[in-house]
């Protein structure tokens, strides 16, 4: 890539070279495996490191025409460098040929294109590279300059390699993230009962009702505070909320009865009020990723499990429950800081505009933040849609910015990526005379707290 990638004016070139380049990464949100880090894993090639479990490439290459042995099967780690190094050429206007570029460029210092002939020379370059222990999980969120990064947990979770990192005096501060999905997942009674049972053994206590499973939960999230924990993440299909008076559903659930629709959503919609009072009592931020549609392909389901690249963009209307959810909150004073990611772009208008109705009595700028642009959204036009709504209905100079929702080690260049596209922006402003050239020093200030000091300051790292 050239160095000035996306920087098509003067000014953005100096404000991403001069202010943007070198600030360090804080990565709020990430699914890395504290494992990995914890044990500093060495990878043992490319294909390891760069393929295992990225979704992203896996539906670009099915969607080339790569047998599914090449893509999660048993084939050797060569032959499906090989076939990704096959389809990187048709991946042209698609955010995986950028990062693809960018990313062999960052860690392997590989400017040349990957494409079948030059897939043999690079795989065994960066292999070769790979042996070197400066290369290891550890080494790379070095080489990138990583400061902070926050995994994903389960409220299960012994977070017993979170405290191997810590003990072992690691540089990179690698910090816990609350996840309770599976606590509101009682659509499946037999399954969730077995997560209940779970849960009560993690906190030491026998949950038999709606009020021992709260109770069991603050346990739970006592314990990860402890640890270093300061921000809760949801993962919701759609904003659940209903009045309700659902803590006798939960003991149905735990009976094996299956619950109506309206019974789950109400139960749920507990569950969510509650967990997210207590964020607000342990003044956590919380973070709601609502607009996924899991699990299309039964099929694939069946055969390769969960996250394997067969989830979609769903559709529906989520604006009302989403503004009744914070409203009751708020009504109860305990609205935490909170992050809104929506997974449809149709939806950007409405959750941009949400987040101002609640950012009185809060004590700080930036209360209430519209998430960067999400999964489907972390490219180019979605990211730059996001800025643009945010721009127009808040304000975009105390935005958190950029994370990687990744699980590969290699994923930092997406906040390069982002980096790059906000200068871009902004000094096309500059250039056409939207921003006055006198307003540069300010620009400045407002990229660097966009990309580092708004982040470090909202969730208190």
């Amino acid at each position: 890539m050239n160095p000035d990638f996306l920087l098509d004016t003067p000014a953005a070139r100096h404000l991403y070279h001069d202010v943007a380049e070198q600030l360090p990464i804080i990565d709020y949100h990430c699914h890395l495996s504290p494992k990995d880090i914890a044990l500093d894993k060495k990878f043992r090639s490319i294909t390891e490191l760069w393929l295992g479990g990225d979704h992203y490439k896996w539906r670009a290459m099915r969607a080339n025409g790569v047998d599914e042995r090449f893509i999660t099967g048993d084939a050797s780690d060569w032959e499906k460098f090989e076939k990704w190094a096959e389809t990187v050429p048709y991946t042209l206007r698609n955010p995986l040929y950028h990062w693809t570029q960018l990313e062999l460029s960052s860690a392997f210092g590989i400017d040349e294109p990957l494409n079948p002939a030059s897939a043999r020379r690079i795989y065994d370059a960066c292999n070769e590279q790979l042996a070197d222990p400066s290369m290891s999980a550890r080494g790379l969120m070095r080489r990138y300059g990583v400061e902070l990064v926050c995994t994903t947990d389960d409220p299960v979770d012994s977070l017993e390699w979170h405290k191997i990192i810590r003990e072992s005096g690691f540089e990179v501060k690698v910090l816990p993230a609350w996840r309770p999905d599976k606590a509101m997942a009682v659509a499946d009674p037999r399954q969730y009962a077995a997560y209940v049972a779970r849960l009560g053994r993690a906190a030491g206590i026998e949950i038999t009702d709606y009020d021992s499973l709260m109770q069991a939960m603050a346990i739970r999230m006592d314990f990860f505070a402890s640890q270093g924990c300061l921000l809760a993440d949801h993962g919701l299909g759609r904003f659940p909320y209903r009045e309700y008076s659902a803590r006798n559903y939960f003991e149905r659930v735990l009976a094996g009865e299956e619950l109506e629709p309206n019974e789950i959503e109400e139960l749920q919609s507990a569950i969510l009020l509650d967990l997210c009072s207590m964020n607000h009592e342990h003044g956590w931020a919380q973070q709601f990723h609502f607009g996924a549609l899991r699990n299309v392909n039964t099929k694939a389901f069946e055969k390769l499990g969960p996250d394997i690249g067969c989830d979609s963009i769903a559709d529906g209307s989520n604006a009302e429950a989403c503004g009744r959810l914070l409203d009751e909150l708020n009504s109860r004073g305990s609205l935490a800081r909170t992050i809104i990611y929506n997974l449809n772009p149709a939806d950007n208008a409405w959750v941009a505009t949400m987040i101002g109705n609640f950012q009185m009595d809060a004590g700080m700028p930036g209360k209430m933040q519209m998430g960067s642009g999400w999964w489907f959204n972390d490219q180019l036009f979605g990211m730059q849609a996001q800025i643009d709504t945010l721009s127009m209905q808040g304000l975009l100079s105390r935005f958190v910015g950029m994370l990687t929702d990744s699980r590969s080690f290699l994923s930092y260049p997406r906040h390069e990526y982002f980096r790059r596209l906000l200068c871009r922006i902004l000094g096309r402003d500059i250039e056409q005379g939207m921003i006055p050239i006198c307003e540069m020093p300010r620009v400045e200030e407002m990229v660097g707290d966009i990309c580092y000091r708004n982040a470090k300051s909202y969730f208190k790292f």
